[in-house]
Formats: structure tokens, sequence, C-alpha cells
């Protein structure tokens, strides 16, 4: 019998792990969409208020927040499956790599922002 739960791919495989393990794979993949808010977020304050001055920078700033907003969305929801299905096959977790992307584009972000306070 197949699990009413979507993704099939994720829950068509092994068995059900511990509840509290799949709880805090969610409150992690929740923690991730906090982030995200937080770039949109910082991407519409740079918007509304237009800091920094700078206009090619402003833009450049938005467009890496809005990126990165979107790619840590993919991530999230990709690494949530991959915990959940890896669980489910008490096999090992993934390696983790979104947060190094993460760091990777707020590092760039605060060269940007750093470089916009010297024009």
């Amino acid at each position: 019998m197949t699990d009413p739960r979507h993704p099939h791919w994720v829950y068509d495989h092994g068995t059900e792990p511990d509840p509290r393990f799949t709880l805090a794979n969610e409150r992690t993949f929740l923690a991730w969409a906090r982030t995200v808010l937080g770039l949109l977020a910082g991407a519409v304050a740079l918007h509304s208020f237009r800091v920094p001055t700078a206009d090619g920078v402003r833009v450049g700033v938005i467009a890496v927040l809005v990126l990165t907003a979107i790619l840590c969305t993919i991530f999230a929801m990709v690494r949530w499956a991959r915990v959940e299905r890896a669980m489910r096959e008490r096999r090992p977790l993934p390696a983790f790599s979104a947060g190094f992307i993460l760091a990777g584009a707020l590092l760039v972000i605060g060269v940007l922002l750093g470089f916009s306070l010297v024009l």
C-alpha cells in the first residue's frame, strides 16, 4: 500500500522514523523559510528606501538577495526531502551544503553594500 502523503518519492520508501526526527526536520525547513523571508524583506527595504544611493549597486544587491531567496527555497525543499528519505531508509544523512551557498551569497551582498559606502 502506498502512503497517501506527498511527495511519493520520499514517503513510499523505508519505514516511518521516530516522529521527533521528522518534526526536527520540519523545524529546520521552517528555519530556512524564515531566512528566505528575511532575505526578501531586505530586498524590499533596499528597494523602498532607495538604499544604497548608487542605483547600480542597489539593483545588484536586490538581485542577489532575491536570487539567494529563490535558491534557499529550492535547497530547503530538496534538503527536507533528502533528509526525510534518508531517515526512512536508515541511511546516513546527506551532506550539508546549502549553508555554504548562503554564506557565499551573504558575503557578496556584504561586499556590494560595503562598496556602495565608498561611492
